[in-house]
């Protein structure tokens, strides 16, 4: 479960010993609050991610938290201009973005 910044440094280790580069988390991996940018957890562990040279996906489902957020809707639009953080709809649309 990734529901703290804390548990970011489980992910970080365990990718660097599969010597991977890009990590592609479920969404029911995150913990409750992940989606509620007020709390701070997204920002943290995202940086914590990029600090470490690791890319990111959010795999899933977001529309609930997406409806209940305008600052989560323009998030996830920036990240996803970029290379560092995404967030995709399934398996498929990550593997079309590499």
């Amino acid at each position: 479960m990734l529901g703290t910044p804390a548990d970011a440094n489980d992910f970080i280790s365990e990718a660097w010993s599969n010597e991977a580069d890009f990590l592609a988390i479920p969404v029911d991996r995150l913990g409750p609050d992940f989606l509620k940018l007020s709390s701070g957890v997204a920002g943290e562990v995202f940086q914590k991610f990029v600090n470490y040279g690791l890319g990111c996906a959010v795999v899933g489902d977001i529309t609930q938290a997406l409806n209940g957020s305008g600052a989560l809707r323009d998030f996830v639009r920036e990240t996803n201009k970029g290379k560092s953080i995404w967030f995709v709809s399934d398996f498929d649309e990550l593997v079309s973005r590499f």
